[in-house]
């Protein structure tokens, strides 16, 4: 434990809240050990059954986690501290966040003018004209959509799914490596994360099938743009993976298609499978910008009927002028020009960036999306190193759990002439770290 920090109180209560606050302020640090129960509980004046307890509710909020012998420690993603990005430097080229190129997104257009109404929303909470562009946007893939929602954004709509299908201890499967955010967000539900691996076809079958027989309660992925590899369901893998599936018709299958306009890839998806509890949330942040918190969500009866139940005792409904935006700029023939010229330049920069890297020796991976992923050895010396040469990239520990060390670079902003420049400075940070570490 840290020296600085003395963990305090005299129930379970107050002990949990005394490590919590420590977190919260800082005092207690990712990593850093707590006290062994018997010692706190000696410490304290405090039976250790006391001390067992505030540790368990510390557990299933994810703040602290036991390593067996190494005992316990507060969580790398503690949920009262959730990772954030490090704050830009200036005069670097920002290729970290992750965000498109907002010379693809539209002119937002509310609606001029909005009518009172009487009450809420709550009755008729989905215009019925974004209703049936929602249907129509599944469709278009194979999705069914005879039951479709909506919600505030694609993890607003994830956390609200594992919170009404699941219990503080169970067990979720999330792609390692992964959405930062949703890595955070599991352990922050009091839910444990199961990582399972990701090659460029995107979830490993016999990878999530471990973690199926080991008793996972939901399943997260991506079907195309995965965050941050790039990878994408072919059809074979799709049905691979749907068939493993099959064998734990129990489980919740969500998928995030965040990048379903602007992927780059065909869509092989979970939710065109004829899986029993599926559901797959598409949002709009990336294709038409990042104030419409907005996604349509389609979903097997039973996870519609259990969202919008637990939606309808929060927020009600997304708010109807934002819906009437959304529509608006689903019809806008302009709008579907852009966001179409979007997606090629995506798909030219991080095909530019990839090449540029191989001319280099340098093997990265970003088949759909907006980044590309880079395996490194050492992602501390290769984020500095890059920083000196006047780019900023983002260290990969943020969206691993057990995955290898490697850097993700945003390219929706990165122009193809500049690509080849980042490469060749990439190869000499490399060759700088080979020389400093002994090859």
């Amino acid at each position: 434990m840290a020296a600085q920090y003395a963990i305090e109180g005299t129930t379970a209560k107050g002990i949990s809240a005394s490590v919590e606050r420590g977190v919260a302020e800082g005092g207690l640090a990712p990593g850093d050990a707590l006290p062994p129960v018997r010692r706190l509980a000696d410490t304290l004046g405090v039976s250790p059954g006391t001390v067992a307890t505030a540790y368990k509710e510390l557990r299933q909020r994810g703040l602290i986690v036991t390593r067996g012998r190494g005992g316990t420690v507060v969580a790398e993603a503690p949920s009262v501290a959730s990772r954030r990005p490090p704050r830009v430097p200036g005069g670097l080229v920002d290729l970290a966040g992750g965000h498109p190129d907002p010379a693809f997104l539209p002119v937002l257009r509310p609606p001029s003018s909005v009518s009172p109404v009487y009450g809420s929303h709550r009755a008729a909470p989905r215009l019925p004209v974004l209703e049936d562009l929602t249907r129509e946007w599944f469709e278009r893939d194979g999705v069914p959509a005879e039951h479709v929602t909506f919600a505030h954004g694609a993890l607003d709509c994830i956390a609200r799914l594992l919170s009404t299908e699941l219990r503080p201890g169970d067990a979720v499967a999330v792609e390692d490596p992964g959405f930062h955010h949703l890595l955070d967000l599991v352990p922050a539900l009091g839910l444990r994360i199961v990582p399972v691996a990701v090659d460029d076809g995107g979830l490993v079958p016999d990878a999530l099938r471990t973690a199926l027989r080991a008793g996972v309660r939901a399943v997260v992925c991506s079907p195309r743009g995965q965050c941050p590899t790039g990878a994408f369901f072919t059809r074979s893998r799709r049905d691979e993976l749907a068939s493993v599936l099959r064998e734990f018709p129990e489980v919740l299958v969500v998928e995030d298609d965040h990048n379903a306009e602007i992927g780059g890839a065909a869509a092989h998806t979970l939710g065109a499978a004829g899986l029993g509890r599926w559901a797959q949330v598409r949002t709009v942040s990336k294709h038409l910008g990042i104030d419409l918190r907005w996604a349509g969500v389609a979903c097997d009866a039973v996870t519609t009927a259990r969202h919008d139940g637990r939606m309808l005792m929060t927020s009600g409904w997304v708010s109807q002028v934002l819906q009437e935006t959304v529509a608006g700029l689903f019809t806008d023939p302009a709008v579907r020009e852009l966001v179409a010229a979007g997606e090629a330049a995506y798909g030219e920069r991080r095909a530019a960036l990839i090449g540029a890297l191989g001319a280099h020796g340098i093997r990265a991976v970003g088949a759909s999306g907006l980044n590309v992923w880079v395996p490194v050895r050492d992602e501390s010396a290769v984020v500095n190193g890059l920083r000196t040469q006047g780019w900023w990239v983002a260290a990969g520990a943020r969206f691993r759990v057990a995955a290898p060390p490697a850097v993700r670079i945003t390219t929706a902003t990165l122009a193809p002439a500049d690509a080849v420049r980042l490469a060749a400075d990439f190869a000499e940070v490399l060759g700088d770290a080979q020389a400093t570490y002994g090859g």
